[in-house]
């Protein structure tokens, strides 16, 4: 496998044909700075979503909902490659960072689901930059506002 891909998170993004690797994409969304965060997680995501790897991202995502092994292989991408990057360059503790990062997983998986899935309207047919700009403030506050910790 490291011969041939160089690591499991190669080998998963060449396995869901992923039109562009997330550390590639993180400078974009770090680009506004930390005010801007939020709608640029909600841009990214819907730019990524809404090209051509739509369809295995789709198949993969159903498939993640009823297969232990893909769902693992599908949060441990979204954790490690996009949401650890983006809430790490915050200047939180560890399970500060964790707690936003799942808050913010729990808001771009709905918004994927309720889109791409369901086709819930107007979220199946509305812009983009409606969506960003509309979602990306509660993404924002998971990412930088007051938040009460859960108790461990």
């Amino acid at each position: 496998m490291h011969h041939y891909f160089g690591s499991k998170d190669k080998l998963f993004l060449a396995a869901i044909e992923a039109p562009a690797n997330p550390a590639d994409l993180l400078p974009e969304v770090l680009a506004g700075g930390r005010d801007d965060l939020g709608r640029n997680v909600v841009r990214m995501l819907l730019r990524v979503w809404d090209g051509p790897m739509q369809p295995a991202a789709l198949a993969l995502l159903r498939s993640a909902i009823s297969n232990e092994w893909t769902a693992k292989l599908l949060r441990e991408f979204l954790v490690t490659q996009v949401l650890r990057r983006v809430v790490g360059t915050l200047d939180l503790p560890v399970r500060e960072r964790e707690v936003r990062g799942a808050l913010v997983a729990s808001q771009l998986i709905g918004l994927v689901v309720g889109r791409y899935v369901l086709q819930v309207e107007p979220l199946a047919t509305a812009s983009p930059e409606w969506l960003a700009a509309t979602i990306g403030p509660n993404v924002q506050r998971y990412l930088t506002g007051a938040l009460d910790l859960p108790e461990e």
